[in-house]
């Protein structure tokens, strides 16, 4: 009931109520994350995050790629959520939502330790529903992706988070860590 009252004020109200996400991780990590959405860079972005996680769009889905020493990715909502009838572990990360891809907010606001970006394929405007934290500085995004969040607490649960294999690019193989519940926070 509370995500569809959060979803119905998000589509009235735009980003300003959405501020921030709160992630419950499980698996081989297990705690808090939270995050603060940086509306003010990247406003469509944050309000198409927010938007997906008050409608439980995120609860289930897993981290399916995971590179030690640059970043952890997860938010395929289509192929991704652990548990539904189509979930795959091979196909994590090749979908996203229902809801359109988004232009670019590129943005001088570098890439460092604990910061949120959006993923995308090559097309720059392809951005939709995933995301990644970084492990550690990538100044090589730097202007390349869109800067969404930035980690505020619970970037030990991050560092936590079940690493993929370097022979397949980060794809993590097994059971991998996943949302449980993704909150947005005001």
């Amino acid at each position: 009931m509370r995500n569809w009252l959060t979803a119905l004020a998000l589509l009235g109200a735009g980003p300003a109520l959405a501020t921030g996400l709160e992630i419950e991780v499980a698996g081989q990590a297990n705690g808090v994350i939270k995050i603060d959405l940086l509306e003010e860079i990247a406003p469509k972005h944050a309000e198409q995050l927010a938007a997906l996680a008050a409608e439980g769009a995120y609860d289930g889905v897993v981290f399916h790629r995971v590179i030690d020493g640059f970043m952890a990715q997860t938010g395929d909502v289509k192929n991704g959520v652990m548990g539904s009838d189509s979930f795959d572990m091979r196909r994590a990360g090749t979908g996203g939502s229902d809801r359109p891809n988004l232009p670019a907010e590129f943005s001088d606001t570098p890439f460092t330790r604990g910061t949120v970006g959006m993923a995308r394929s090559q097309d720059p405007d392809s951005a939709n529903s995933q995301f990644f934290i970084m492990f550690q500085d990538g100044p090589f995004l730097n202007g390349q992706y869109t800067v969404i969040g930035q980690v505020t607490e619970g970037m030990e649960i991050v560092d936590q988070i079940k690493r993929g294999t370097k022979s397949a690019n980060g794809a993590v193989t097994g059971e991998p860590d996943r949302m449980v519940t993704v909150t947005v926070t005001e």
